[in-house]
């Protein structure tokens, strides 16, 4: 006799996916009757509630409003979206999305923030090991919804120093880099976004160890994050976050300076 099946969806899916159950069954609701209700098919629903499917954050809301469940439901919106992320990120991303100011360094990569759609979706394909279809697009939308931050209140400022080989590094090819570079060029504008670029002829440089980020908490907390090859670290002790932020802002005095990096991207989006 086979052993049955683990459910592998995370705790949050699976209490979610109760609730619906419950909430459902006490209003009188079949799968089939909800789905209609929520302009979803009965399988959507029940895909949902077997966990075999996430739920997006439209079928969070239509199901909301299908229930009255009077904020119940689109409560879970925000656990449900942490978990699109992977495990060692997830941490960062609560921290990040509450951060007065968030202050990075990227090397290889232009920053999560300030990625496109395309641009994320050609980073994630280049994934080892490759990473299922479903996958790439959930981490694709988590990466995207990411940008809420720009618009949050009270304001975040948002400071990003990219190293010129990422920017030069055509991800996805030039169709894509060329809405990356539109993209940053409108981040930059923001008057709460502060971009600046390493270039490439600053042979030495206070980075050289590698990339970070600094987080200014809404308790005048200080942290650093850093993360290397799927491992992350929090740094929280006031003497080393101390060392790492002067650090990182030798890095910023030695980056161009932001309307010279503003510059620098328009000249390699007109390079395409």
């Amino acid at each position: 006799m086979g052993q049955p099946k683990k459910n592998s969806s995370s705790p949050a899916a699976q209490y979610f996916a109760e609730v619906l159950r419950v909430l459902r069954t006490k209003a009188g609701l079949s799968q089939n009757e909800l789905g209609e209700r929520m302009a979803y098919s009965g399988a959507a629903v029940s895909a949902v509630e077997t966990c075999a499917k996430p739920a997006t954050d439209e079928f969070i809301e239509a199901a909301e409003k299908a229930l009255e469940a009077g904020g119940l439901v689109s409560a879970a919106s925000r656990y449900l979206r942490l978990e699109r992320y992977p495990a060692h990120f997830q941490g960062f991303v609560q921290l990040e999305q509450e951060a007065l100011s968030v202050s990075s360094y990227c090397t290889q990569l232009i920053h999560g923030l300030l990625q496109t759609k395309e641009y994320a979706q050609a980073v994630l394909d280049c994934a080892f090991p490759p990473l299922e279809g479903d996958e790439v697009e959930q981490l694709v939308s988590a990466r995207v919804e990411r940008r809420a931050l720009f618009d949050r209140k009270p304001v975040c400022v948002v400071n990003v120093i990219l190293e010129e080989a990422a920017l030069r590094r055509r991800i996805g090819g030039p169709e894509a880099m060329r809405g990356q570079y539109e993209f940053l060029i409108a981040c930059a504008k923001r008057s709460n976004v502060v971009l600046q670029v390493m270039p490439m002829d600053t042979a030495g440089h206070a980075g050289l160890p590698g990339p970070m980020t600094v987080i200014e908490t809404p308790e005048d907390t200080t942290l650093v994050y850093m993360e290397v090859e799927g491992q992350s670290t929090l740094v929280s002790r006031p003497d080393e976050v101390g060392i790492l932020a002067r650090r990182y802002a030798m890095i910023g005095r030695q980056a161009l300076r932001p309307e010279e990096s503003l510059s620098l991207i328009e000249q390699l989006a007109g390079e395409l």
